[in-house]
């Protein structure tokens, strides 16, 4: 019987890449973390020596050397259906692409809140939002981990946010409704756990109050942003003696559920009822009705968070910023005058 022949390859090592390009170990560590005390010459035997040796720098090494790591960590709070979320997914895509621009590894963390976080190596994080995981925001803080919070405005002056007016936005949306002749105007919730949610609910509320209307315990809806509990909600906002002839939606997901309700009941949209929803999403342009929307810059806080964050990184002791994004009201079909 024939043994198998043992193999021969071995790790390549950053002595190996100084004995092919013939320099000092120290060159080769100055190149790898792009020092700019290198002659041209000798960077490019080393570049070389590298691509020929298909050399893969160690991330923790570089940090060691450097003094830092461009390894950033995104912590999203872990909920049913994150991968079909617009919110989630314009987040991953926006943050993602920005950090290929600048060439930051991207370390996605779906937590429990209360799960404690692996800080070992990471030179950054952003936080998706803070739902029940403050202790997780507290303790990379205190390991000295730069931080940014996005989708929710925080008061510490210590900790960079970058937030968007939904209080604002929401407002909007109901002086919109207002415009258009309706006072039966009806609100579904996202989970008012979220500040998101919570503020667009006080938008809501107070739009009503400024146009001295009362807002109607009946025809507030709270759900936590699922498509099931918006359909519930719309089944008995509709099976009302004296239902609204306007709803607001916390969600363009929770405003399409509400339009295929409507639409099984026999409802026309916006002949018996206006809706009108938050985010944005693409989805609510391909139904047989194009959906009144708040538009919110998703990839525009994305991409700042991973800004800010690269400043914090490369500027030990910068000041934390509070950055809030203007939304836009995106008026479509969904939405009629009343007589």
């Amino acid at each position: 019987m024939r043994r198998g022949r043992r193999s021969t390859s071995k790790i390549v090592t950053i002595e190996d890449v100084a004995r092919v390009a013939g320099v000092s170990i120290t060159t080769v560590s100055r190149v790898i973390n792009k020092l700019p005390s290198v002659k041209g010459g000798n960077r490019d035997k080393v570049l070389e020596a590298i691509k020929e040796l298909k050399f893969q720098p160690s991330i923790f090494a570089q940090r060691l050397a450097t003094g830092k790591s461009n390894v950033i960590a995104l912590v999203i709070p872990r909920y049913e259906g994150v991968f079909y979320s617009f919110y989630a997914l314009e987040l991953i895509r926006g943050i993602g692409t920005l950090c290929a621009v600048l060439k930051l590894d991207l370390l996605l963390h779906l937590t429990e809140s209360r799960s404690p976080l692996n800080l070992k190596g990471e030179g950054g994080i952003i936080f998706a939002d803070i739902i029940g995981n403050l202790q997780q925001l507290e303790e990379a803080k205190s390991a000295g981990v730069p931080c940014v919070v996005i989708n929710h405005y925080f008061k510490e002056a210590d900790v960079t946010s970058i937030s968007v007016d939904n209080f604002g936005g929401a407002q909007n949306a109901v002086n919109y409704l207002i415009s258009l002749g309706h006072k039966r105007i009806a609100h579904i919730t996202g989970d008012l756990v979220t500040q998101a949610a919570a503020d667009r609910f006080e938008g809501y509320k107070k739009a009503l109050e400024k146009n001295k209307l009362e807002a109607n315990p009946h025809y507030i809806f709270k759900t936590d942003y699922s498509r099931g509990q918006a359909r519930s909600a719309a089944e008995d906002m509709l099976a009302m003696h004296n239902p609204p002839t306007a709803v607001f939606c916390g969600s363009d997901a929770m405003a399409l559920e509400v339009m295929a309700v409507a639409k099984e009941l026999g409802k026309k949209i916006p002949g018996d009822l206006s809706v009108v929803g938050f985010d944005d999403n693409p989805s609510g342009l391909y139904g047989s009705v194009a959906l009144t929307t708040v538009r919110q810059p998703l990839i525009k806080m994305a991409e700042e968070s991973v800004k800010e964050l690269n400043r914090l990184i490369n500027n030990k002791g910068a000041p934390a910023k509070k950055i809030i994004l203007p939304t836009e009201l995106v008026i479509r079909d969904s939405c009629r005058p009343l007589k």
